[in-house]
């Protein structure tokens, strides 16, 4: 019998009562299926808590619906709208480009051209099996082509270029490496000759296929999918264009040495045009006279360095000409842009919170997450989802593509099947923790199409635990379980709505909220400073760079800089965000450690083992002791379900200069860590002993507490394994103690126990 498999996506990340969810479903093997929405309450099925809970919530969609197969286009590419058809090709012509591999042997390839498949009709310049450039031709029944001497180099520049004589069929292929020691595999110390130029006639002249004019794939068709592009190119392109006459030789090298520049072409995309100030669109643009602009398709990278990087600059906005690369990867994927299967019309008074489209059939089912945000504060505490880093790690595979991923576990990975499926055919797009075919770090993530691992029953076979959101539903739960009135926002809602969070007296993190962008920062700041109380419940927060394009809140960019516990680093001069312009990596690098905020920042991480908490002496200062009334002994939290401990997996650590206010409390550390634990990376200057579990004092969980101006307040956790001990026997426990002390004191009104810290008079008033 079929396997029958369910998969989805909302259109949204979240959404307010009175909005529509688009639900886009695949399904294989079935044509009905039951829908229900669901409110999620807890997400972690561990034997030891109170395992998974949702609610059903009535609605139209209740019910059987029809259901398909969707399928996924993937892979860059750039199509050129051509509405007079000039680049119909079928008289004489010279194609060119500056190119720069990355997979030149991974089979055919398409650079340029317009080639269709299906009818074999059209032309292109591309790769063929063999890693030679090539330029073929086809002409509805019959192809030629003519192939390179010499093979492509992988991470090499090259000038590129191929002219067609339609009258005799005279073809001259040219291929010239640039030697940029700064930008590419080849140097000036072994200049090895990859120069090639070959003639040759060719039997067939093109007809004009009815597919589009692509950079990066062709177009081919297949009877139950129908159209999509096939000969996907891995690699960059940098400047190119089409001249309509065969050029000589002579003016193709011209070609190259004058940055492809030319006083007649038909097209010449520039593609270090359209930089402004904030950022680079995906429109690659034609300087010619007929503007035949095109448009990136699953969003082709930008803000790369181009065939003739100096080396001299790291940041596009300084010197954009040196910046055409834009980079192609066979397996992305931003948007599978499926029809829309159900849609639901969330009714006024819908509270908010977590929720799910449940979509099953038979035994099978899947949980498609979104989020609804009140339209208005309705009580005192904001849950606020940190789905900037759900997205960060959609769909990721780390344990596959980083070569120390299951040193960092302490353990061979046992994978799932539906997590060793995915490895096998990742056809949902990858996470910002993998990498692309080509080895490339994964620098965009988008909402716009299936992730796995943003489901509530998601449990890492890798790390042998939940991982961030199914995590995050225990505070739900615990919130639910003690009566308290709360709201649930996203991230994606404060970029919104920057005003989000003033309307509410205490602010709840997510257990890893590691993904921050510039005005979300600043957003949380002034909350506090304004007399905000924020509770910060994870670890390892407030840690990379984020960005987005205005316009776009489902796609999300990161690049990984030269610091940070970091899956891969972008290349250099290549550092800088395309969407924003600013400069990637880990906010400590921007001078905004963690410290300045929360009080506490990221120090190690591990996954062998959890631990309890030990109260230090600070706690039992009349400040802050009523933060431990009714929590008996000095050891709390030696229970979760996170690994038996309610801190551990990734820690924080109080450092006064780092930022931490001189004024902070330790209420609690966790020591005594195995060496699975190892000191975060940005505090090592040199390779030294002394950095792991058992051997540094920085290796710890540190819990910590501070007041604000206007009666505000910090609550810091400092470890993602806090919230996984909230529902210990029956969400009756000391962590949960702890946690509803601070919560029942932020949430009222007017001044907190124990007073302030008067900074004139240096004491607690």
């Amino acid at each position: 019998m079929a396997t029958i498999s369910i998969t989805g996506y909302t259109d949204k990340v979240s959404y307010a009562p009175g909005d529509t969810v688009n639900v886009q479903v695949s399904v294989d093997n079935a044509l009905e299926a039951q829908v229900e929405v669901v409110r999620l309450i807890h997400g972690d099925e561990h034997p030891e808590g109170p395992g998974f809970i949702e609610e059903v919530i009535p609605s139209t969609l209740s019910g059987s619906h029809a259901v398909t197969k969707q399928f996924v286009d993937d892979g860059n590419a750039v199509v050129v709208e051509d509405p007079r058809n000039l680049l119909g090709l079928t008289d004489s012509f010279t194609i060119y480009s500056f190119i720069f591999p990355t997979m030149p042997d991974n089979g055919r390839q398409v650079l340029l051209g317009r080639y269709s498949l299906p009818e074999n009709a059209g032309y292109a310049l591309g790769i063929d099996a063999h890693s030679r450039l090539a330029f073929w031709v086809a002409n509805g029944k019959d192809s030629d082509e003519i192939a390179s001497e010499i093979p492509l180099v992988h991470h090499t520049w090259y000038f590129v270029a191929a002219s067609f004589d339609a009258k005799s069929g005279k073809t001259v292929l040219h291929q010239q490496a640039v030697v940029n020691p700064y930008n590419g595999r080849l140097g000036r110390v072994a200049p090895f000759d990859h120069t090639s130029t070959v003639e040759q006639k060719l039997r067939v002249t093109p007809t004009v296929a009815s597919s589009p004019f692509y950079w990066g794939a062709a177009t081919n068709s297949a009877a139950v999918r129908g159209t999509f592009r096939d000969f996907k190119y891995n690699g960059k392109i940098d400047r190119s264009g089409i001249v309509g006459r065969a050029l000589s030789l002579d003016e193709m090298k011209a070609l190259a040495d004058n940055a492809g520049v030319i006083a007649d072409p038909l097209v010449f995309w520039d593609t270090t045009d359209g930089y402004g100030p904030d950022g680079i669109d995906d429109v690659v643009r034609d300087q010619g006279p007929n503007g035949l602009h095109g448009k990136g398709l699953q969003r082709p990278v930008r803000a790369m360095t181009g065939y003739n990087w100096s080396g001299k600059h790291d940041d596009w906005r300084v010197a954009p000409g040196e910046y055409g690369g834009i980079a192609f990867h066979d397996d992305a994927v931003m948007d599978c842009e499926w029809d829309a299967t159900v849609s639901w019309t969330i009714p006024a008074g819908t509270r908010s919170g977590a929720y799910a489209i449940r979509v099953t059939i038979g035994e099978v089912e899947d949980h498609i997450t979104f989020f609804i945000r009140p339209t208005k504060a309705t009580a005192p505490i904001l849950y606020l989802m940190p789905t900037n880093s759900y997205l960060a790690y959609a769909n990721e595979m780390i344990v596959h593509h980083v070569p120390v991923g299951q040193a960092i576990l302490a353990h061979a990975a046992v994978l799932s099947e539906k997590e060793a499926d995915y490895y096998q055919d990742p056809k949902y797009g990858r996470s910002t923790y993998d990498h692309w075919a080509d080895g490339a770090g994964v620098c965009y993530t988008s909402w716009k199409r299936p992730i796995l691992n943003i489901r509530p029953k998601w449990r890492s076979s890798a790390i042998g635990t939940t991982w961030q959101f199914p995590r995050d539903l225990s505070v739900i739960a615990w919130l639910e379980n003690k009566n308290y009135s709360y709201d649930v926002a996203t991230d994606h809602d404060l970029a919104a709505n920057p005003d989000l969070l003033k309307d509410y007296k205490v602010v709840l993190t997510g257990s890893h909220p590691e993904y921050w962008s510039e005005q979300g920062l600043n957003d949380l700041e002034d909350y506090v400073a304004g007399g905000g109380r924020l509770m910060y419940l994870g670890g390892n927060g407030f840690y990379w760079v984020v960005s987005y394009r205005a316009g776009e809140p489902e796609f999300m960019e990161v690049r990984k800089g030269e610091a940070g516990m970091r899956a891969w680093q972008a290349e250099p001069g290549e550092y800088h965000h395309q969407t924003s312009a600013e400069k990637g990596g880990i906010w400590r690098n921007r001078a905004r450690p963690p410290q300045k905020l929360t009080g506490v920042g990221f120090t190690t991480q591990g996954f062998d083992e959890c631990h309890p908490y030990k109260r230090m002496p600070d706690s039992y200062h009349k400040s802050v002791s009523w933060i431990f009334n009714g929590v008996e002994g000095e050891v709390f939290g030696d229970f979760g379900l996170a690994l038996g401990g309610a801190a551990g997996l990734e820690t924080e650590r109080y450092d006064l200069e780092l930022g931490t206010p001189p004024h902070t409390k330790l209420l609690a550390s966790s020591t005594s860590w195995s060496d699975n634990y190892a000191g975060v990376v940005e505090d090592i200057l040199f390779n030294h002993p002394g950095t792991l579990g058992t051997q540094s004092d920085t290796v710890r969980a540190d819990m910590t507490y501070f007041t604000a101006a206007n009666d505000g307040a910090v609550f810091s956790t400092g470890s993602i394994a806090w919230m996984s001990a909230l529902p210990s026997f029956g969400f009756e426990n000391n962590v949960s103690q702890v946690m509803k002390n601070v919560l029942d004191a932020f949430q009222k009104p007017g001044s907190l126990p124990g007073g302030a810290w008067n900074q004139e008079e240096k004491s607690w008033t």
